[in-house]
């Protein structure tokens, strides 16, 4: 009984534990049930503007489907995603999905204030937030370091940026962007580490990046700009080159800003390497035909000067163009360079070979919004289906350059469509060509004066050239409408009129006033590159009024008015490398006008003019120049008005018309019928930084006119030499050049008049 009572208590257990289990597992089973139970229902809430069925056609799980938590949970991270909504819920209610969203705010306006110095234009042109657009926090802090490096690129690393939420009805706002500027963050000083045979002033002067001084209250260069830096590395490398220093580079540049963040310190450092000069120069090639001695006599490199690196790279040019022009339109020239370390010298053979054939397939323009293709096309020593040539696009970008339409000017030639075929992409940034001119000044010549002006030089984008232009000064007043076509006829002619109205009062000198009227017609055009030939018509009544009682007889003689009607012709060669501000080339002119084609007076006129200049070594400018000139009357005598009157600006130490023909008695200039003058000058820096625009010169001038034909006595006429020695100083201020000479005759008669000071100042802007 025992044993059977242990099997049944056994039994018992058994199938209490089977129980157990079956409840446990029919228990898991309606909790998973719930749990994985059929989506009856998605139910949104909290949309606004945002429709119910948008929200969901986000969601990754559909009614109908199973509630999948891995499926939910990625739904939610969908919402987020769209950048709707600034809070997204979910919740299961039963067998419905309930989703509560939190929309992200649309945005009515965005304002900017505090800023000054950046216009609103251009900071909106950076942020971008926009009204009617979603508002997230991510978006606004992105804006916020855009508008930051805007301020940092103009020098402000102080600035500061909050960003204001004003909340408006329907879940709108106004996003207010407060800016504070702060002050420019100056560079207060530039060192550099490494530098042996240059000091640390020489570098500097080399750099665009400059230290901060009061005297640069005008310019931005002072303030600290990473691209700026970047390009300081490369000035560096440019100079160093240019000076021999073959091995030089730029370790590294460290900008450091100060604790106030109001200063920066920058720090280059430097490995300059050994010195360099030229070894061995040659010009080899493998091309058949083609004279190899006659291109070795288009180097200009001697073997023992310290190696440039420009001067290779223009030798370069030079050999591709001497090259081109004898017919071979695919080249290719290569320096191979071969560097004697221990004698420190660098040979240097130019190897001229075929290049691959390749032709312009095409050219394309872009950025010229308001300039017509053809402006720019005309332009261009390269059109589509030429040999490309790389010296032919470098002259072309200068051409376009030179037209000063455009701030930036871009070539990139790309492959095209077969493999002997490029395209040339031109990008330009066109810049305001319209001006109102207003300026004031003082001259010798002139005294004061008052200078006022209206001009285009992109008229309608077509390049024309309209300009209306008045002056009123002291002893001149002027009046003068010009207009140029730059092609005229769809030719490489510039042609164009002028309209003038000018008087000037010469009783100083003369005794007499001098008033002209009329319009010239003018036509011009290049014969060559460097040669140009220039015709003009003149048609202009001249008087000589309001002459002295007082006045020489020969001056009284002249009184009246005469019309001339005159030709000139002019043929100009020019190498310099600017005609404003040259630092070497020449130039050579010879002019020649012919009156008497209709109006009262008959003579022929000549004129030659020309200057060579030079620099013997940075910061020296060498100029030699000089004029001549005669003229003949094919009737009667030469009238006063046409006569040379030497002295001022071609003959400093002298007054205008000091020298020359003079009547004794009355001390009235009567001008000369021939005349030349002559300078030699040299322009040198005075020690001041370079960016203050000053700079120191000595000149001698010499000069005469002679010859009047008159029977009237107490004439003085000797012709005889005049020369004047002297030093000036030139400041181009930002207010406009200044410029002031002492010259002292050194040669001269009793009755010149001399002047010992001369002041040039003007500015316009």
């Amino acid at each position: 009984m025992y044993v059977r009572g242990k099997k049944l208590e056994r039994l018992s257990r058994l199938l209490l534990g089977f129980a157990l289990v079956a409840v446990i597992w029919a228990a898991a089973a309606d909790a998973s049930a719930q749990s994985s139970g059929t989506i009856s229902e998605i139910v949104v809430e909290g949309a606004q503007r945002i429709e119910p069925g948008t929200v969901r056609s986000y969601l990754l799980i559909k009614e109908g489907e199973a509630a999948d938590p891995i499926r939910i949970n990625r739904s939610l991270k969908s919402l987020f995603a769209t950048g709707l909504f600034a809070d997204v819920t979910m919740r299961q209610d039963g067998t419905r999905l309930i989703v509560n969203v939190v929309e992200n705010p649309i945005i009515n306006r965005v304002a900017f204030e505090g800023n000054k110095k950046v216009e609103d234009s251009t900071l909106e042109g950076e942020v971008t937030l926009r009204p009617r657009v979603i508002f997230t926090r991510a978006k606004v802090q992105t804006d916020l370091q855009r508008i930051l490096a805007v301020y940092r690129s103009t020098g402000r690393f102080g600035a500061t940026v909050e960003p204001k939420v004003i909340r408006l009805p329907q879940n709108r706002i106004d996003l207010v962007f407060e800016i504070n500027e702060g002050e420019p963050t100056k560079v207060a000083r530039i060192s550099f580490i490494g530098n042996e045979f240059f000091d640390d002033e020489d570098l500097r002067e080399n750099v665009q990046t400059k230290e901060s001084v009061w005297y640069r209250f005008l310019s931005s260069d002072d303030t600290y700009d990473p691209d700026r830096l970047t390009l300081d590395r490369e000035l560096l490398r440019r100079f160093y080159l240019r000076k021999g220093f073959a091995d030089f580079r730029v370790q590294s540049a460290v900008a450091e800003l100060t604790r106030d963040r109001k200063n920066f310190f920058i720090t280059f450092s430097v490995q300059e390497g050994k010195r360099y000069r030229f070894g061995k120069v040659d010009v080899v090639t493998t091309i058949r035909n083609l004279d190899v001695e006659s291109l070795r006599k288009e180097v200009d490199i001697d073997p023992g000067d310290w190696y440039d690196a420009s001067e290779v790279d223009k030798t370069i040019d030079t050999l591709t163009e001497a090259v081109g022009e004898k017919g071979f339109a695919f080249v290719e020239v290569r320096p191979r360079l071969d560097r004697d370390r221990d004698k420190r010298t660098i040979d240097v053979v130019f190897e001229v070979n075929e290049g691959p054939r390749v032709f312009v397939e095409r050219i394309n323009i872009v950025g010229n919004a308001r300039t017509q293709d053809d402006v720019i096309r005309r332009e261009f020593r390269l059109v589509e289906g030429d040999a490309f040539n790389a010296a032919k696009l470098r002259r072309s970008r200068t051409r376009i350059q030179n037209l000063d339409f455009f701030e930036t000017v871009e070539m990139e030639p790309v492959p095209g469509s077969a493999p002997d075929k490029a395209v040339i992409n031109v990008t330009v940034a066109e810049k305001s060509t319209g001006s109102i001119s207003i300026g004031a000044g003082f001259s010798t010549d002139q005294g004061v004066l008052g200078d006022f002006g209206l001009r285009e030089r992109n008229l309608l984008g077509t390049g024309r050239d309209l300009s209306l232009r008045f002056i009123l000064a002291a002893r001149r007043s002027e009046i003068d409408l010009k207009f140029t076509e730059p092609f005229f006829l769809n030719r490489d002619i510039a042609a164009g009129f002028d309209v003038f109205r000018i008087t000037e009062d010469l009783q100083d000198f003369g005794s007499f006033d001098k008033k002209r009227t009329g319009f010239r017609l003018r036509a011009g055009y290049h014969i060559t590159e460097l040669l140009t030939q220039n015709w003009a018509y003149e048609l202009r009544q001249e008087s000589i009024q309001d002459v002295d009682s007082a006045a020489s007889l020969v001056v009284q003689d002249a009184a009246g008015t005469n019309m001339f009607s005159s030709v000139e012709h002019g043929i100009t060669y020019d190498t310099r490398d600017n005609r404003l501000t040259p630092t070497k080339g020449y130039y050579t002119k010879l002019a020649t006008n012919v009156a008497g084609l209709g109006g009262d007076i008959y003579s022929v006129k000549n004129v030659a003019s020309g200057a060579y200049h030079w620099t013997p070594t940075e910061g020296f400018l060498l100029t030699v120049g000089g004029r001549a000139g005669i003229v003949y009357a094919l009737q009667d005598d030469v009238v006063l008005s046409e006569r040379f009157f030497v002295g001022g600006r071609d003959l400093r130490g002298f007054a205008v018309g000091g020298v020359g023909p003079r009547d004794i008695s009355t001390d009235d200039s009567l001008g000369g019928e021939w005349m030349y003058s002559g300078t030699v000058e040299l322009g040198f820096p005075l020690g001041l930084p370079a960016e203050l625009g000053v700079a120191g010169r000595v000149f001698s001038d010499f000069g005469s006119a002679g010859e009047i034909a008159t029977t009237r006595s107490g004439i003085a006429d000797t012709g005889s030499l005049r020369a004047s020695v002297g030093f000036g100083v030139t400041w181009k201020s930002p207010f406009g050049p200044l410029g002031l000479d002492l010259g002292i005759p050194v040669v001269k008669e009793s009755f010149d008049e001399t002047e010992i000071v001369r002041v040039n100042f003007g500015t316009r802007f």
